[in-house]
């Protein structure tokens, strides 16, 4: 394996859990998936569908999401936002990422 290839690897190993807590912040306001990735991607968080859908999926499984099929512009789309549970759960999540950044940041330094 080459440094280029490890690094990417290493990197994709730290985005991991971001993406977790960004899509759960960014299910305070419903979205279908194809939105709610565009609307990553605007804030600068990249993310293909191949990881998007099954992130979603997974999430919503463990009770962090609900959704609904509606029909717009004549097109069915599943729409999600956080649960209340989900919503207790970005709390938390918030929480330790904010103090994992202060901590990793007085590492860093």
């Amino acid at each position: 394996m080459t440094d280029s290839e490890h690094y990417q690897k290493l990197k994709l190993e730290l985005r991991r859990g971001v993406l977790i807590l960004a899509v759960l912040a960014e299910l305070r306001e419903e979205h279908y998936g194809y939105s709610l990735r565009k609307n990553l991607m605007t804030k600068g968080l990249e993310i293909d569908e191949g990881t998007l859908y099954p992130l979603i999926r997974r999430l919503e499984k463990q009770a962090l999401l609900t959704s609904e099929w509606r029909e717009e512009g004549n097109r069915k789309k599943r729409f999600y936002r956080l649960s209340e549970i989900g919503e207790k759960t970005l709390e938390k999540l918030t929480k330790d990422w904010q103090q994992v950044e202060s901590t990793l940041n007085n590492i860093l330094q």
